[in-house]
């Protein structure tokens, strides 16, 4: 691991941990072992460091779970259905970065609007986007009862965002939380999809 990374590393957990304003520069290179002027080498300040986290877990997130524009193939049947958004969710839950992200935006998301917008872009809009999308497409093919795939996707999603919030917050609830999701899309796909 390079020193840029270690920094990254060491400010998401600092930042997660306690917040962007209650972490300095200087606790940053003293996690990572360096001296703070030797930090400002590879980067400008706690700012730059924030950014360059942001673009990171952004891509990332994208890259591994999707969005609206970048989803992957559509599911052919039910079963692809579930074990698609199961890996995307499982993703989610234990991708040590993105938990860490998800920990400080939560944190963070009532102090600072860009942060506020991330946080409801990953747990709102942008995953309900995704989910209308892959509705739409699947329901052109047939594998949807004919709906409002708008409302569908807020169905099937805002439950999964509440129990990925209660393992956030309850650690020792992430096997409960992980299979009442399965349960929760199971059941959707059991009201909505065709046969």
């Amino acid at each position: 691991m390079t020193t840029r990374d270690r920094i990254l590393n060491e400010a998401l957990t600092l930042f997660a941990d306690n917040g962007y304003d209650g972490t300095s520069v200087e606790e940053i290179a003293e996690k990572v072992g360096i001296k703070a002027p030797s930090l400002y080498n590879h980067f400008k300040g706690k700012e730059d460091i924030l950014n360059a986290l942001i673009d990171m877990a952004e891509a990332r997130y994208e890259e591994f779970f999707g969005s609206d524009r970048h989803f992957g193939k559509l599911p052919e049947n039910k079963e692809e259905f579930i074990q698609t958004s199961l890996q995307k969710i499982s993703f989610t839950i234990n991708d040590p970065m993105i938990r860490k992200m998800r920990k400080f935006l939560v944190r963070e998301q009532f102090r600072n609007e860009r942060f506020a917008e991330i946080t409801t872009k990953h747990q709102l809009n942008g995953i309900q986007g995704m989910y209308t999308k892959i509705i739409e497409g699947m329901m052109s093919k047939g594998l949807f009862k004919k709906d409002d795939p708008e409302l569908l996707a807020i169905e099937v999603t805002a439950p999964v965002a509440l129990w990925i919030a209660k393992a956030d917050r309850q650690p020792r609830c992430e096997q409960e939380s992980t299979e009442n999701i399965e349960r929760h899309i199971r059941h959707f796909c059991d009201v909505y999809m065709l046969d």
